[in-house]
């Protein structure tokens, strides 16, 4: 069982920079972690959420058996976006922005009747629909440069996904997968067990421990919340384990959620909580969704790769939600998502968070800031910085009139320069944010740009 810990201080920030729950923890149990990577990753995701209708299956014949139906012979209902010719428009993106990877989610039989345990088996975890032509996609992925992420949801049916484990894995192993996103959505088979029963501990650590003999990351989603086993399973990269993205289209997350789970949820593990939202209304798919929308504003979705750090990040939103804000979208291709060392600035629990951080063996540092309902002004000092140099902050901030409800793409980038020095004093949007890349400078890039004092 984990440690219980209590964490104490009158500073939130020390809170958040306790490593206390992580450090009691086992250290690293594999003797060979070099094929751990962290990554960025785009997805066959988000688009069955907006309410247009595409969905994970590939047919509506609900009566479909995983293993024994012959899905060939099927008719597709049109609106499965997990296919071959959409999942390269995917590689092509992600290739083009330097991302490395794409998730995709509804590739394999089961997903007909998947959740509603009329089947002993949901799902075959080695055999694709029709569409989605496995080989293909990785010699085309692997040419453009980006990884293929394999998707394991189980239904919660884990008793059948541990029979089938080293079946999935060598299926990955075989086809070029080198990270898995798997899902225990429902009630836990077998049967009186729970998400957080001590069987099912013991299942994600299985997991977790047999991913790694075939050198798998593994990223779980509605997983118990995490209590730092990252430490001893590191390709265990991150966990979802709280409300994430997603529910932004079931009702909504409150502004101030994302200001809470840094003091709670993440002081387990990372947490993917699958942000970058740039299209937050859904009423703009003109589908089934028109009165749900994400509850901030755009910078808020490019913050929270700062104020919810994860070693796997999703770009979660549609490519071409991105292209109509390539300005933007820049903050999100250059954004890293490992780190050398971090400093909390500001932070009160509900209200608001801060950070900084250095990008892991690189002269680049990045500023995130978010608030809760209430707008504010945010105080940045940069005393972090190396002594002795100048650098140029590039800053993406809430723009004129914001409001996350009404106006929530509003936004404003602006070039400065700063020093160690320098407090810069910045303007946050009700559930907005800030987020600033910055690099060192030279004569020429600050040429007529603002030095914040």
């Amino acid at each position: 069982s984990p440690w219980r810990t209590v964490i104490v201080s009158d500073d939130a920030r020390d809170i958040l920079a306790s490593q206390l729950i992580y450090i009691l923890n086992e250290p690293c149990q594999y003797e060979d972690t070099s094929w751990i990577r962290p990554m960025k990753f785009v997805g066959v995701w988000w688009e069955m959420f907006t309410g247009e209708g595409k969905t994970w299956a590939y047919s509506d014949f609900y009566q479909a058996k995983p293993g024994i139906t012959d899905y060939t012979k099927l008719k597709p209902n049109g609106h499965h976006p997990a296919n071959t010719a959409h999942v390269k428009e995917y590689i092509d993106f992600a290739s083009a922005h330097g991302i490395d990877g794409i998730l995709v989610e509804g590739w394999n039989e089961g997903w007909e009747d998947w959740a509603s345990y009329r089947k002993d088996r949901q799902f075959l975890f080695n055999k694709a629909y029709p569409d989605f032509d496995v080989k293909e996609l990785q010699r085309y992925a692997k040419e453009k440069g980006v990884q293929m992420v394999m998707h394991h949801e189980t239904a919660a049916n884990a008793a059948d996904y541990e029979r089938q484990l080293d079946e999935a894995f060598q299926f990955m192993v075989d086809n070029g997968y080198h990270a898995v996103k798997t899902g225990y959505v429902g009630y836990i088979i077998p049967r009186n067990e729970y998400h957080s029963s001590q069987w099912m501990n013991n299942h994600y650590i299985h997991v977790a421990r047999r991913a790694a003999d075939y050198k798998v990351m593994v990223n779980s989603h509605e997983a118990v919340r995490p209590t730092g086993l990252c430490r001893t399973y590191p390709n265990w990269l991150a966990q979802e384990s709280a409300r994430g993205g997603e529910f932004e289209t079931m009702g909504g997350n409150d502004p101030d959620h994302t200001c809470i789970l840094p003091f709670t949820r993440l002081k387990g593990g990372p947490m993917d909580y699958t942000p970058g939202i740039f299209e937050t209304r859904l009423s703009y798919y003109n589908g089934e969704k028109p009165n749900e929308r994400v509850h901030t504003t755009l910078v808020k979705q490019m913050a929270l790769y700062m104020t919810m750090p994860s070693p796997i990040q999703m770009v979660a939103d549609l490519p071409s939600n991105y292209a109509r804000f390539p300005d933007a979208f820049r903050f999100i291709e250059d954004v890293a998502v490992d780190w050398d060392n971090s400093w909390y600035l500001e932070a009160e629990p509900g209200d608001y968070i801060t950070v900084a951080r250095k990008a892991k063996g690189e002269d680049e540092w990045f500023v995130g800031g978010i608030t809760d309902e209430n707008s504010r002004t945010a105080t940045i000092p940069f005393s972090w910085l190396p002594e002795g140099k100048q650098y140029i902050a590039t800053i993406y901030e809430d723009g004129k009139d914001p409001d996350w409800d009404t106006n929530p793409q509003s936004y404003r980038i602006r070039k400065v320069v700063v020093t160690p020095k320098s407090v810069l004093k910045q303007k946050l949007a009700a559930s907005g944010g800030v987020a600033i890349s910055i690099k060192e400078a030279d004569k020429a890039e600050m040429k007529g740009l603002k030095t914040i004092r």
